[in-house]
């Protein structure tokens, strides 16, 4: 234990208030997970105000962001090798009231959640000019049900239940992405600010991928926990999304994690949807 001179170092992390990154923080959130001389605050807030709040202040220590944030914000953070939530082959989703042919898909105005969210770089990649207005995430499925969109694209916890809204699958774009390029689709990580000594930078991350060892080891428990966030989702289906986003990629994104997060920016950058070549790095 820390004497009463050792200084304590505060980190401020920010994650979003979804089931999947509170089952993700459980132990660092609960005290679970300790780590002396150290003291986690945590914030929750939705992931497109993370991105912004990270692009324009570098506010968190700690921070979920969108992948397709990462280019803005690399001269400030780096990204943990911990804390991601990656997508085996699904991911995003465009959902319509009626069956659509995927050329009429490229012609409809279509609700997104945020244009510095990956799924939107997904989106752009698989459809460079298609129409796009930016609605909070949780308010597109009703958006669509009601008729004020064609379309939508949906992310969190919708992709599971879109069907009880009378919507249709047009679209899974981590299926699309696997069948481009074989990789899994990255969606978000964790950034960590680079003005913090290696030790520091190690630490923390050590600290966060203990934490979601913690959540695996612990399911039950964390998941209790994780479900005051779980937006309208019964336990079931809550732990169905919590395992299709907290798994042993979220421990270690693997060679094959890695290369999908270059590629996607990669490309991004190449079609002109990013003006910044990432340079992709990780701590841990």
């Amino acid at each position: 234990m820390p004497t009463a001179n050792t200084a304590i170092q505060e980190i401020n992390i920010a994650h979003s208030p979804d089931s999947d990154d509170a089952f993700m923080f459980y132990g660092l959130a609960t005290n679970k997970i300790r780590v002396p001389g150290f003291k986690f605050n945590h914030t929750l807030t939705d992931i497109e105000t993370l991105n912004h709040r990270a692009i324009n202040e570098a506010f968190y220590d700690v921070t979920a962001i969108s992948f397709h944030a990462y280019p803005y914000l690399q001269d400030k953070y780096t990204l943990m090798a911990c804390g991601g939530s990656v997508g085996e082959g699904y991911g995003p989703m465009i959902v319509a009231p009626r069956k659509l042919t995927l050329d009429e898909v490229k012609k409809t105005r279509i609700a997104i959640p945020g244009t510095l969210t990956t799924a939107y770089l997904a989106l752009r990649l698989f459809a460079p000019d298609i129409e796009t207005t930016v609605v909070p995430f949780d308010k597109i499925i009703p958006a669509v049900v009601s008729g004020e969109f064609d379309a939508g694209l949906i992310i969190h916890e919708g992709q599971l239940t879109y069907a009880n809204d009378g919507l249709v699958k047009l679209l899974d774009l981590g299926q699309w992405w696997r069948e481009e390029t074989g990789l899994p689709l990255p969606l978000g990580g964790n950034a960590i600010r680079r003005s913090f000594s290696p030790q520091t930078l190690l630490t923390t991350t050590n600290a966060l991928r203990d934490s979601i060892q913690h959540a695996l080891d612990h399911r039950e428990e964390a998941l209790a926990y994780a479900m005051q966030f779980a937006r309208d989702l019964d336990p079931s289906l809550a732990n169905r999304f919590v395992g299709m986003y907290v798994n042993e990629r979220t421990l270690n994104y693997g060679e094959d994690g890695k290369e999908a997060i270059r590629k996607l920016l990669d490309m991004g950058f190449d079609r002109g949807i990013i003006p910044i070549r990432a340079n992709v790095d990780f701590v841990g």
